[in-house]
């Protein structure tokens, strides 16, 4: 399965959430990030980790699928992967 095709596959209902999450702490460290008003440093800091965790989250579960018991059969056959 390449990765078009696990992004377009459906995705379980807790990564859902999960990805729900990571856009969300994306927007809100972009928020931070992109303001008018000066922040400290530390805050600065923060706001650039949430960006990036919350990219990476959403990010790895989009493409997380669920393995259809017709998939998980063929990967326990050995005799297929055989040349």
């Amino acid at each position: 399965m390449n990765i078009l095709e696990r992004a377009k596959a459906p995705t379980p209902k807790f990564f859902r959430v999960l990805r729900t999450i990571g856009l969300s702490l994306l927007a809100a460290g972009g928020a931070l990030v992109a303001g008018p008003i000066a922040l400290p440093a530390a805050v600065a800091t923060v706001a650039g980790y949430l960006t990036v965790a919350g990219g990476v989250l959403a990010a790895v579960s989009q493409v997380t699928v669920e393995q259809s018991e017709r998939e998980s059969e063929s990967d326990d056959d050995p005799e297929e992967d055989v040349d």
